[in-house]
Parts: structure tokens; sequence; C-alpha cells
């Protein structure tokens, strides 16, 4: 799958944003992993807003709202963590004075996504294209986890799902 060009990252991601809600929607976001977990809000605008960091096993209470989407990320390594086992958390409407709970877990990386992770973490950056491997592999090291790409990623998919119900109906 191709990834966004620079310019293309730099335009709002309208499909997955914030949208205007006056319904409440609290919820304690609960790091169950042992890496501290940084809190992105995504806006209306289609960017992350930072709402800190979660230290391992502890949790916070937040504020939100109906569709407004949260995304958590890796604090050391930037690598997307999952909420409630997906990559997003899209809080729902709840009945009047209860709290939702949401837990940050570490994705089950594949094998060759571990490495890369490793490898990262041992080498330079500017050292990648001295590593005795395939020329694919250093490039995939090079590209590191980017909130902006996943977004970029699930948008795609949205739009995608978006398309496919549309011709369904016109069937």
């Amino acid at each position: 799958m191709p990834q966004p060009q620079e310019a293309e990252r730099q335009q709002p991601l309208w499909l997955v944003r914030s949208l205007p809600s006056q319904i409440e929607a609290p919820v304690v976001f609960c790091n169950r992993s042992p890496r501290i977990v940084k809190l992105f809000w995504i806006n209306f605008h289609g960017e992350p807003q930072s709402y800190g960091a979660l230290q391992p096993l502890t949790g916070k209470r937040i504020n939100t709202f109906v569709g407004h989407p949260w995304m958590f990320r890796d604090a050391e390594t930037d690598d997307p963590m999952l909420v409630n086992s997906k990559e997003m958390y899209l809080p729902s409407a709840l009945e009047r004075g209860q709290l939702s709970m949401a837990n940050i877990t570490l994705p089950v990386f594949s094998l060759r996504e571990r490495c890369l992770q490793v490898v990262r973490q041992l080498v330079r950056s500017e050292d990648f294209p001295r590593l005795e491997i395939a020329r694919c592999l250093q490039e995939e090291l090079a590209q590191r986890p980017d909130i902006h790409a996943d977004l970029w990623r699930i948008s795609q998919r949205v739009e995608q799902r978006l398309l496919q119900n549309r011709e369904a109906q016109n069937t």
C-alpha cells in the first residue's frame, strides 16, 4: 500500500476527526501495559492533540464527548497501542453518570515488526544503509512509526468502507 506523500499528510484528514457534540462521555483510560503511553485526542481538523502521558499500570479520567476519537502511542518508540483491542477509541453515549473504561494494551507484533523495533533501538538511523541486509528492510527501518501515517491509513480504510456501502445500496 503506498504511503501518503508529505503534502497529503499535511492536509486535514476529514474522515477521522472529532465531530461537534454536546453529549458528554466520561472515560477512564487505563494503561495496562509496561510502557509509558501518550494520549492523543483527534481534533476537529483531524490533527492529533497531545493529552499527556500515562505511566505503566495507571489510569486517567478524561471528560470527552461522543464522536471524539482518541489514539495512543508508546512514548519511547511511537508505536501504536491498542485500546479495547482496537486502534482507536471512539466514545459512545452512556446512561447519565456512567463512566467508560478503556484499556490500553500492547498490540501483538509480528516477528518482523518486533525485529524492526529492536534494530531501531540498537542502531542509529544514519547507520541503517550500512547494515548488510536487504534494501527493502533498510527502507522499512527508516520508516519510523508515525501517528499521521496511521491516521491516513485509517482514513483510507473508512473511505473504502463508505464507498463499498454506497455501492451496495445502489445494487
